[in-house]
């Protein structure tokens, strides 16, 4: 099948490959009834004490409330989305454009749809099994049955991820066929969305909540993380369900989500209908990886800690992965492009005559998902090096505060870049060597850069169950030691669990940064190719090479404002921590002040009163930076032109790739370092070394799990923006489409952009309403304690 004919959107799906997308879905569902299973099997074990049942009733009950109203929140901005994707033109849709804009919006729906509910349901089940998870650590064998529980909930997230993912995919691509990739446009965008609202809103509340806590707890009060007397300690157990499991889940699904539609996008345009297919195999290898790999997780009396266990699962799975998938594309995929692609196969690819990619299809497609999977790995393995409380960046950063918390930041904030170099390297040549696959084609060497970021997310299963492993551990931690029923060989088996989960948090969102960076490479490829075709259609003479010409100082502007957009992002996002948690701060301090029997125990801290000031200050600030990822691409578009808006993507990437290794990495290592000290180093709990090492946790955890991970969909959605709006940038920039309405809508989205930061910036930062008040009454005085 010619790329041109796939162009025009001829594709009919029939004989084998239609088997292939019907088999796709029916394993979509086996992925689902997978975490079906998982989930009974979970809520089957044991729920603890009656004290611990009460504390996860009320963490559960706080999760709960914030999703709801975050969700009604979010609502708005989908509604306006639909409109927005509806009004705006396709490319080579022909007769069917306006079934192809609805099918679009619909399945924006549907991708947002899916993100919140693999949100909802990950945090749904967390908050329950933190629980029992907790309960197991009390029992004989516990450190394995705990293990066991941890890992499973964690894997019924993923089996929701790759199960939803796949039929979302499979779906649009046996309905619509040749126009799949631009209705696929509109699933990656909704999934992309609302993840990205989620994780900055969770992680606004999760670190607000925890800031303050360690703050006045750990700090001024000199009491354990998780103490009951500690007004914020169920704001804090709230916020690791609704940033790190809701929030974390949404991310990865979109992650898995958009890196499949970029395959499918870029497979239409090289492959034609393989193209649509075989990326739909790769990821239905990927839920039957999934299965293996969470089975495979099983923590021996042997392993020193979990994160063997987990590392050695993983390992086996990549393998597993790279082997399926290569006979697969053996299956699949002839040796000989002329097979594939016809005896004009190199005007397919747009080769001149006697040139031809160094490997056949096939070949190009395995080395692509090996890339891909090798990538996963040597990620994961140079994240855990910076990471890990056993290697020596940890280590270094655990001495340095011997001399105070000065040297703890400094230390943490060189860890932080030193990894972000390293990091850089390693999914830049994971993105240069799937390009080379190309040889001279572009066509070809970004179908196999998407190739690579769906080899890597063959291992998503375990990646998700990875990830949220980390937050259910260090909740089951705050449970315990907050109701006070668990013994010293349980308590020791909660510290290493949750140890292990901050590793493995650090390390998920290692791999969620290379598969952000191989996503946006292929999506701008994608918008590329969308760029060209708007061109042809408007009749226009200029060459995308000379638009693309970074030389041109109109473009060289665009890659500097996409360069700076990462940089304010994760500056709103760091300063509305900073504000939550003042206002935090203010009101533990009152409650300690006001009620001084908490601190004996005669009288009980007013927790909700947190949770309300995390869950309003999340839902004010996470309009800010949403608006600055939808409204930036635009002002760029249509204010300098096609070009720019390139150049623009291009700066995000780049720097956006730097600045989230940094925050990501940074704040593990300052977490981990606070964990070792804990453990006894340097003086252990209540020392000057352990108050240094919490400033430096306070310092990362908006770093760790609000900006950082935030950037991911950041990205990602600023592409699909670019993707969206391309044909309408060029038919009013380059084609004869009204100059007027170019500008109005660079000038309404600049003015969009402008007060939304200005409201943010004019927020003052919390305040002690008077002596004996502090952040007084939440609900009768909100302007006095927060924005």
């Amino acid at each position: 099948m010619s790329a041109s004919l796939a162009a025009a959107g001829e594709i009919s799906l029939t004989g084998s490959n239609l088997t292939y997308v019907v088999v796709a879905l029916v394993i979509a569902f086996v992925a689902l009834g997978f975490a079906a299973a998982l989930v009974k099997a979970v809520l089957a074990t044991g729920r603890g004490t009656p004290k611990m049942q009460e504390i996860a009733g009320a963490v559960q009950e706080g999760a709960t409330a914030y999703l709801v109203r975050q969700f009604k929140t979010l609502g708005i901005f989908v509604v306006i989305a639909v409109v927005l994707l509806f009004m705006l033109p396709v490319s080579d849709a022909g007769d069917n454009e306006t079934v192809v804009k609805i099918g679009r919006s619909a399945f924006f729906i549907v991708g947002a749809v899916f993100s919140a509910f693999i949100g909802g349901a990950g945090m749904a089940l967390a908050t329950r099994a933190n629980l029992r998870v907790a309960a197991a650590a009390r029992e004989d064998g516990g450190r394995e049955k705990a293990m066991q529980i941890a890992f499973r909930t964690g894997g019924v997230v993923g089996f929701l991820t790759v199960g939803l993912g796949l039929f979302g995919a499979a779906l649009v691509v046996l309905i619509f066929k040749g126009d799949a990739p631009t209705v696929l446009e509109g699933f990656g965008f909704g999934a992309a969305l609302l993840a990205m609202f989620m994780r900055v809103g969770g992680g606004i509340f999760t670190k607000a909540a925890d800031v303050g806590a360690d703050l006045v707890g750990k700090v001024e009060k000199n009491i354990p993380e998780d103490d009951p007397r500690n007004a914020a300690t169920i704001a804090d157990n709230v916020g690791d369900n609704v940033g790190d499991c809701a929030g974390m889940a949404a991310d990865l699904f979109e992650s898995y989500a958009v890196t499949l539609v970029a395959a499918l996008i870029l497979g239409r345009a090289a492959f034609g209908d393989d193209g649509l297919v075989f990326p739909l195999i790769v990821s239905t290898i990927g839920v039957l990886v999934a299965i293996l790999g969470v089975a495979l997780t099983r923590l021996r009396p042997s392993d020193r800690n979990g994160l063997v266990a987990i590392n050695r699962a993983f390992y086996i799975s990549a393998v597993i992965s790279a082997v399926l998938v290569s006979a697969a594309a053996l299956f699949y995929l002839p040796a000989d492009w002329a097979k594939l692609l016809g005896d004009g196969w190199r005007a397919t690819l747009k080769l001149a005559d006697g040139d031809a990619p160094p490997f056949g299809p096939h070949v190009t497609a395995i080395i692509a998902v090996v890339i891909g999977i090798a990538l996963a790995a040597v990620i994961q393995a140079l994240t855990g090096y910076f990471t890990e409380t056993e290697r020596r960046p940890v280590k270094d950063i655990g001495k340095s505060a011997l001399t105070g918390p000065a040297t703890v930041v400094l230390a943490g904030v060189s860890v932080g870049f030193e990894s972000a170099v390293y990091s850089a390297i390693v999914i830049g040549a994971g993105v240069f060597g799937a390009f080379l696959l190309g040889g001279g084609s572009i066509t070809l060497s970004l179908f196999a850069v998407a190739m690579a970021g769906t080899g890597l997310l063959t291992t998503v299963g375990v990646i998700v169950a990875m990830d949220t492993f980390g937050p259910i551990s260090d909740n089951a931690q705050g449970i315990a030691e907050m109701s006070g029923d668990i013994d010293e060989r349980g308590a020791r088996t909660l510290t290493e669990l949750d140890a292990v989960g901050n590793t493995t948090k650090a390390i998920t969102k290692g791999i969620a940064i290379a598969t952000a960076v191989l996503a946006a490479t292929a999506l701008f490829g994608s918008y590329t190719d969308t760029m060209q075709r708007a061109l042809a259609e408007a009749k226009s003479t200029l060459s995308t090479d000379a638009l693309l010409n970074v030389a041109n100082p109109r473009n060289l502007v665009g890659l500097l404002i996409g360069a700076a957009v990462v940089f304010l992002f994760s500056g709103l996002a760091i300063n509305a921590v900073a504000r939550s948690a003042g206002a935090v701060v203010f009101e533990v301090r009152r409650q300690f002040r006001e009620f001084p029997g908490i601190m004996d125990g005669s009288q009980r801290p007013e927790y909700g009163k947190v949770v309300d000031i995390c869950t309003r200050d999340a839902q004010r600030e996470l309009v800010t930076p949403g608006l600055l990822a939808v409204m930036a691409p635009i002002a760029v578009g249509f204010g300098l032109g096609v070009g720019p808006l390139a150049a623009y993507l291009a700066g995000a990437i780049g720097t956006g790739t730097l600045m989230a290794v940094f925050l990501s990495n940074s704040g593990g290592a300052w977490d981990n370092a606070k964990k070792l000290v804990e453990d006894g180093t340097h003086g252990g709990k209540g020392s000057p070394a352990h108050a240094a090492t919490v400033i430096g946790d306070t310092v990362g955890d908006p770093f760790k799990d609000t900006a950082g991970p935030a950037i991911n969909p950041l990205i990602k959605v600023m592409n699909l923006v670019a993707l969206l709006i391309a044909p309408a940038v060029v038919l009013y920039t380059v084609g004869d489409g009204n100059p007027a309405v170019r500008y109005i809508a660079a000038i309404v989205a600049v003015a969009v952009i402008a007060a939304a930061v200005i409201v943010s910036k004019r927020k003052p930062v919390a305040v002690d309403a008077g002596e004996g008040n502090g952040a007084a009454d939440a609900e009768a005085a909100p302007e006095k304690v927060t924005a």
